[in-house]
Order: C-alpha cells, then sequence, then structure tokens
C-alpha cells in the first residue's frame, strides 16, 4: 500500500524552491538582519509550546508499557509497522469532548497526544484507534513538522500552501489505514469525527459519503481551496477507496472558486487556533526586518541628495570668485556664505583647493558623523565638479557621486 498522497510530493518539492529563493532574498535584502525577528519568533513560539507541552506533562497521563500497556502495544506495532524511530513520547489528555488526535515537537523530540474521548468513543472497536495513532505518526515519519520553517514563505502563498496542507493530511491518512487492521475501523475512526463520540454507531457510511457531490458547489470548493483540511467527507471517500482499490470520487471543484482563492493568502493552522497568530506575528517580522532597513536606506539617499542639492548654490558662488579671482577660495566668509544653514547638512567647510566638505546632520543614523566632500577641478579649459569624496557610503549617494 502507498504511504503517500500523489501530491505531497510535488507539492513540497516546489514549496521549497520558492521559500529557498525567497529566504535567501530575505537574508541578502536584510543583511542577515532577518534572523534576529527569526530568532525573536522563535523564542514566542518556544514559549507558546513550552505551555502547551508543560499542561500535556502535568495533566496528561504518558502512555507506558505500564500505564495504558494496550494503547501503548499499538503505538510499537504502528511505529514498527511504519518504520518511525525511536517511540515519540505519547500522552493521552481529557479532551472535554473533543475528538481528534495530534502530534506535536518540542526541542527536537516528538509527541503523539491521544484524545480521551476518541479512545472512548473507540472502546468497541480497539482497532480504529490504530488509525489516530498512524494518522498522527505520518506527520512525524513525513517530517511535516520540522519543515514547517524552511516551507514558511511558500506555505502562505494562495492555492498551493493550502493545497500542500491536504496532501498532507491524505498522507496521514494513508499512513493511519495502513496501521488499521479492519479497513472498516478506518473508517469508523473518521466517522467518529463526524458524528461524534456517542452517535457515529448509527452513522450510516454510504449515506454520509453521498453528501460528496455538493463539495464542488463554489462555496464549498472556495472554503475548501483555502483550507488545511479537506471535508472530512472527502477523506472518508479516499480511505474507502484506497482500501477497496479503486479511484475515489472527487467531485469537479468550480472554476470561479479556484479564481478567487488565488487571491486569498494561506495563514495556516485552524479557525482561532495559535498557528496562524504565530505565523502573521513572524510575517510581520520578516516584512518588518525587510522594510525597515529598506526605509532608512530611502531616507539617507534622500537626505544626502537633498543636501547636495543644497550646496548648488555655493558652488555657483564659488564659480564666480574663481572667475574674479583666478584662485581658489579658503573659507566661505570669501564666497558671501559664512551664514549657510541647512536642516540637512551640520556643517561646512572649504578644504584643499576649494573642495566643499560637507559634514551632515546626524538625524539619520547611517549618515552620523559622515562626510561628502564636493571637489572643483578644471578640464578641458571648463570647471567640473565631483562628489565621490567623503566618507558617506557609496551606496547613500546619488548615482553620479558613486
Amino acid at each position: 500500500m502507498r504511504l503517500v498522497y500523489p501530491n505531497e510530493k510535488r507539492l513540497f518539492v516546489l514549496l521549497a524552491i520558492i521559500s529557498t529563493l525567497v529566504w535567501v532574498a530575505v537574508l541578502v535584502g536584510t543583511v542577515g538582519m532577518v534572523l534576529i525577528y527569526a530568532l525573536l519568533f522563535w523564542v514566542v513560539y518556544l514559549f507558546a509550546q513550552s505551555a502547551f507541552i508543560a499542561h500535556l506533562k502535568g495533566n496528561g497521563v504518558k502512555i507506558t508499557a505500564a500505564q495504558f500497556p494496550d494503547i501503548h502495544e499499538r503505538l510499537e506495532r504502528a511505529c514498527e509497522r511504519l518504520g518511525v524511530t525511536p517511540l515519540p513520547e505519547a500522552y493521552l489528555i481529557n479532551s472535554h469532548g473533543i475528538v481528534n488526535a495530534l502530534a506535536t515537537r518540542f526541542l527536537g523530540r516528538d509527541f503523539l497526544v491521544l484524545y480521551s474521548d476518541a479512545i472512548e468513543a473507540l472502546a468497541e472497536r480497539p482497532n480504529a484507534v490504530d488509525f489516530y495513532i498512524g494518522h498522527e505518526l505520518g506527520h512525524i515519519r513525513r517530517k511535516h513538522l520540522r519543515h514547517a520553517p524552511l516551507l514558511l514563505f511558500g506555505s502562505l502563498l494562495p492555492l498551493i500552501g493550502a493545497a500542500y496542507s491536504r496532501a498532507r493530511e491524505y498522507t496521514c491518512d494513508l499512513h493511519g489505514l495502513a496501521c488499521c487492521a479492519d479497513t472498516g475501523d478506518a473508517q469508523r475512526a473518521l466517522a467518529v469525527l463526524a458524528a461524534g463520540n456517542h452517535l457515529w454507531p448509527r452513522l450510516d457510511l454510504d449515506a454520509y459519503r453521498a453528501q460528496l457531490p455538493p463539495t464542488g458547489g463554489f462555496w464549498m470548493s472556495f472554503h475548501e481551496l483555502t483550507a488545511d483540511y479537506p471535508w472530512l467527507v472527502k477523506r472518508l471517500e479516499y480511505v474507502a477507496a484506497t482500501a477497496e482499490q479503486r479511484a475515489p470520487e472527487r467531485p469537479r471543484r468550480s472554476a470561479l472558486a479556484w479564481v478567487l482563492a488565488a487571491f486569498v493568502p494561506r495563514l495556516g493552522g485552524r479557525a482561532g487556533g495559535l498557528a496562524p497568530l504565530l505565523i502573521v506575528v513572524a510575517m510581520i517580522g520578516i516584512l518588518a526586518a525587510i522594510a525597515i532597513p529598506a526605509y532608512q536606506n530611502y531616507t539617507a539617499r534622500a537626505n544626502v541628495a537633498l543636501a547636495l542639492q543644497q550646496v548648488e548654490p555655493l558652488k555657483q558662488r564659488e564659480y564666480r570668485y574663481i572667475l574674479e579671482h583666478r584662485a581658489f577660495p579658503a573659507t566661505l566668509d570669501d564666497i558671501g556664505a559664512a551664514d549657510f544653514r541647512s536642516p540637512q547638512i551640520a556643517a561646512i567647510e572649504v578644504g584643499d583647493k576649494g573642495s566643499l566638505i560637507v559634514h551632515l546632520a546626524g538625524r539619520v543614523p547611517a549618515l552620523r558623523d559622515k562626510t561628502v566632500v564636493v571637489s572643483p577641478y578644471i578640464s578641458d579649459g571648463r570647471l567640473h565638479w565631483r562628489c565621490t569624496g567623503g566618507s558617506v557610503a557609496k551606496g547613500l549617494r546619488p548615482p553620479a557621486c558613486r
């Protein structure tokens, strides 16, 4: 039995290429400054994730050979079946009515969490628990959690970011099916997610799969194309079709839904969860890492250009002085500019051979204690000026002064 949904590998490669290119561009564009924001985001994530792990260890029950040995045996068997090593730490936690399971990662260690309501709901069909275990082990085996930072930028893209997330869920359903001795129990595990832990035995699976055609309508297509999870009825159909070795039924999605979904970026996670917030915080930090230096460079360049523009009248005065005295001036008094003032210029002094040494105002950090030297020279019997001297970085100067 295959364990990977066909589209997952292709989407992973595409997102990896896009994200790597963006990461390189951001690193180069911010001169590595983005790493500071990445570190800050990691610290925020570390504290948020540590709160969940602490809650898990303090309130949950660790599944061991002595504590819930039947579940521990199922976990060992599933790990052996899927080739997952080492055995992840597994916990059972009171879910207060929520039927689910999850895999997570903290400081290089994998954790598997089983919700008590799911285990209780399937007490009479214990093989169905194997589906939950296998599904979450699929995330660990496929390194979905480890790849998240690498794929950050690509995963935010419309359509393909959400498509990759949905492909991962189908992949993990295949892992769950591979661990489940009874394919019918695998479907019943999904039925619990649909009907709840009390009513699921009354769910008619064939009648439930009959809800599949409406998923191709505009609204259902649009909301699935922008979501991380496929519709549950589609997941059940995919598991059933795989078990029966047939092609799954796939209603054609609305074309208009594809068009509109292309303008909706993916934020990740379930609605209201922590993941979207953390991703938004990360993106704000990354965008700030790009925007702040870019804005500072823009402001510095604008100040240098304006300062050189304000020096133009002094160049004209010096030109007239040279024509009249056949010599270069020694001070600003010589050209009648002793009272020169400008917000962009802290001071001007006359240097060797009439050069104007412009001390820039330090309102912009990059220009603090920096100078631009505007020097006259005679070529072909005419007076010209060069502005390449001084300590201002070349990238902050107008093109003619670099």
